[in-house]
């Protein structure tokens, strides 16, 4: 299995001062233990997945993340994030007692990596588009009209500049200083007030209780796009791309509303794992992250020792 290679420590190991042991020592023991606990993982019942990517470090390393989403466990980390990632997934699946095609569905973004590798090795599968890509998808989109409309005119850089923040939240996430500025906007004029009022739209959308209808209000939502940039030229271009794209990926964003499967735990994941990457000032290569990934989210029976 791809996730567990020679270690590799790094040359500047500190001691640990706390216990008296170097973190050398330290990591033999954690490989040792939760590489155990997870030859032991019985992956059987898998039926719901999320794959996700997760920055490994600094630059473009990137693992990714499988997740049993009926459990909220990590079940497989990987490097990279390519279709050949899905291989190594299915081949662990397999190694655990899992089968590829009890999967019958998968949580991805919209990559056509991600696509391509659900296609080939998870032929039973239906891709479902969860709702947290789709909205951070258009919210991209408006800040990228913001920018091109902050470059089109002096007086409107003026304007929009350091305004990022305010069209990233929600008005009613906004701080009261936020809303002083939001109020002498004059949003009515702005392609970029015209850009936030679609996004907000678009998580309307999401609110639906039915596809059918979720799926009226998607077309109704492309064609208000493309005939507001139609009227008001390529400011608007951005939010093109985002119908398109909606329009595209129209069945596997429609499949959230059949049983309701989210990548919320994935969005979790990734905080957690930042939050612990910070505790460890960073990790020397990707298996100790791969491993502590399994650690703090595997749900591993790792044993513990009494004292006594």
């Amino acid at each position: 299995v791809r996730q567990f290679q020679p270690l590799g420590f790094s040359e500047n190991l500190m001691p640990i001062s706390i216990i008296g042991e170097t973190d050398q020592r330290m990591w033999r023991v954690l490989f040792k233990h939760v590489e155990a606990a997870y030859k032991k993982l019985d992956m059987s019942d898998v039926v719901w997945i999320g794959a996700d990517e997760m920055n490994c470090r600094k630059g473009h390393d990137y693992l990714t993340v499988f997740a049993d989403l009926m459990v909220r466990r990590v079940s497989v980390a990987t490097e990279g994030k390519d279709s050949g990632t899905f291989e190594a997934f299915v081949e662990a699946l397999s190694e655990h007692n899992g089968h590829p095609k009890a999967i019958t569905q998968v949580a991805i973004d919209m990559s056509p990596a991600y696509k391509k590798g659900v296609r080939e090795n998870l032929g039973n599968a239906q891709i479902v588009f969860d709702k947290f890509h789709g909205v951070a998808q258009v919210g991209e989109a408006v800040d990228k009209v913001r920018r091109a409309e902050i470059r089109s005119d002096e007086e409107l850089r003026k304007q929009l500049k350091g305004t990022r923040w305010i069209f990233l939240k929600n008005p009613q996430n906004l701080t009261d200083n936020q809303k002083v500025e939001w109020e002498e906007l004059g949003l009515k004029n702005l392609c970029t007030g015209i850009a936030y009022q679609m996004r907000l739209n678009l998580q309307r959308i999401y609110r639906c209780r039915t596809a059918e209808t979720a799926e009226r209000k998607f077309n109704e939502w492309s064609e208000w796009v493309r005939g507001k940039a139609a009227k008001i030229g390529k400011l608007l271009d951005p939010m093109v791309k985002v119908a398109a794209m909606i329009e595209r990926n129209l069945v596997g964003i429609l499949a959230h509303w059949k049983d309701g499967l989210t990548t919320g735990f994935m969005e979790g994941l990734n905080s957690l794992f930042s939050a612990t990457k910070r505790k460890a000032r960073g990790f020397s290569n990707s298996v100790s992250m791969i491993t502590m990934l399994y650690f703090v989210a595997g749900k591993l029976s790792i044993p513990t020792y009494s004292t006594h």
